[in-house]
C-alpha cells in the first residue's frame, strides 16, 4: 500500500528541517503548498505517490485557472520538484515525474524601494511624542518600541523575523556589531549605528519606567523579566511580524505615505538600495542582507546601472552638459 501524501509530505519536511536548518516559517510555507497540490490531486483520483507528469502539468493549469500569477505558480512548481526529487533520492519513487516540467516565464520585478525623504519622514513620525512627559507611559512606550523597531531595520537591513526575535542583551551591550541568526540558523555580524542604539537604549528606559509604574505581574510572566527585546504576552513570548507590519502601516499613513508601498520587507530593500546608491559593493550588501547567493542580491542591479550612468554623465569629459 502506497504511503499517504501527510506521510510524504511529513518525511519531506523532516528532511528540510534536520539536514538543512528550514526555519519554521518556510517550512509553513511548503506544508501549504504541498497541502494545495495533495487536497487537488485528491479531488481528480489523484495521489502523490502515483501523480504523473500529466497531473502535475494539470494542477499547474488550474493555478493559473484560480488567478494565481505566474511567481506563484513558479513558486508551486518548485516545492513539487523538490518533493519528488527528494522521494526519488529516497527510494520511494522509482521516477521524478516533476523533473522535465517548465514553468512559467516570468519577469523579476523590481523590489518597491522608498526614498531617503520617505524614510525620514517615517523616522520622524515614529519619534512624536516619545519625550512627552504628558502622554500616557503605556503610549510612549509603544510609540518608542516602534521607533526602535524602525531605526534597527534600516540600520542593519534585517529580515522581519530576525528583528522581532532578537535578544534583549542586543540593547544592553556597547557593541558596534549585532550578532544575527539568520535563515538556515545561520549567524553573522551586522553592524549598529548610533542612532539605532539611542533608541534601543530610550525603548528600555520607558520599558523599565512602565514596568516600575504599573507594578502588575502576570500568570504570563512579565515584559521587564523577558529575553526577547520587544516581547509580548502571546504565544512566542516576542512580537509578531504581523504585528509590527500593521503598525508600521499605520505609521505610513500618520507620515502622509501610503500604506501599501510601507512595508517590513521594503525598508530592508531600502536599507540596501541606498547603500548601493552611496557606495557599497554588492557583496557587501550580500553579506550584510545574510544571502547565501550573490544572485539573490542581484536584484539591486538597477541601482549600480542608475549610478554608473550618473557617474558617466557628471564625470566623463564627454558628458552631457
Amino acid at each position: 500500500m502506497a504511503p499517504s501524501d501527510e506521510r510524504l509530505i511529513d518525511l519531506y519536511l523532516d528532511m528540510l528541517a534536520a539536514e538543512r536548518g528550514a526555519a519554521a516559517n518556510t517550512l509553513d510555507a511548503y506544508r501549504r503548498d504541498l497541502g494545495d497540490f495533495s487536497a487537488d490531486l485528491a479531488d481528480h483520483g489523484g495521489a502523490i505517490a502515483t501523480a504523473g507528469n500529466e497531473e502535475i502539468r494539470s494542477y499547474l493549469g488550474r493555478l493559473s485557472g484560480r488567478g494565481f500569477s505566474a511567481a506563484s505558480v513558479a513558486r508551486r512548481l518548485s516545492a513539487i520538484r523538490q518533493l519528488y526529487r527528494f522521494l526519488y533520492a529516497e527510494g520511494t519513487r522509482k521516477d521524478d515525474p516533476a523533473a522535465a516540467i517548465e514553468g512559467p516565464k516570468r519577469g523579476r520585478p523590481l523590489p518597491k524601494v522608498l526614498s531617503v525623504n520617505h524614510v525620514d519622514q517615517l523616522l520622524a513620525t515614529a519619534r512624536e511624542g516619545i519625550d512627552d512627559a504628558e502622554r500616557p507611559v503605556a503610549e510612549r512606550l509603544r510609540a518608542a518600541r516602534l521607533n526602535c523597531l524602525l531605526e534597527v531595520l534600516y540600520a542593519t537591513g534585517l529580515r522581519v523575523s530576525e528583528l522581532v526575535t532578537l535578544p534583549a542583551s542586543a540593547a544592553r551591550r556597547d557593541e558596534r556589531m549585532l550578532i544575527v541568526r539568520g535563515k538556515g540558523n545561520k549567524e553573522r555580524l551586522v553592524p549598529l549605528n548610533e542612532s539605532a542604539k539611542t533608541a534601543m537604549r530610550a525603548y528600555l528606559a520607558l520599558r523599565e519606567e512602565a514596568s516600575q509604574e504599573t507594578k502588575k505581574q502576570t500568570k504570563k510572566g512579565s515584559l521587564k523579566a523577558s529575553k526577547w527585546l520587544f516581547p509580548s504576552f502571546g504565544e512566542s513570548g516576542h512580537l509578531t511580524r504581523q504585528h509590527f507590519a500593521r503598525d508600521l502601516k499605520a505609521l505610513a499613513a500618520e507620515a502622509g505615505l501610503k500604506p501599501r508601498q510601507v512595508s517590513p520587507h521594503v525598508l530592508r530593500h531600502a536599507f540596501a538600495s541606498h547603500l548601493l546608491q552611496n557606495g557599497a559593493d554588492l557583496r557587501s550588501v550580500q553579506t550584510l542582507l545574510g544571502h547565501a547567493d550573490i544572485s539573490t542580491t542581484q536584484i539591486y542591479t538597477h541601482v549600480l546601472e542608475e549610478r554608473l550612468k550618473s557617474l558617466v554623465r557628471d564625470l566623463h569629459p564627454l558628458g552631457e552638459s
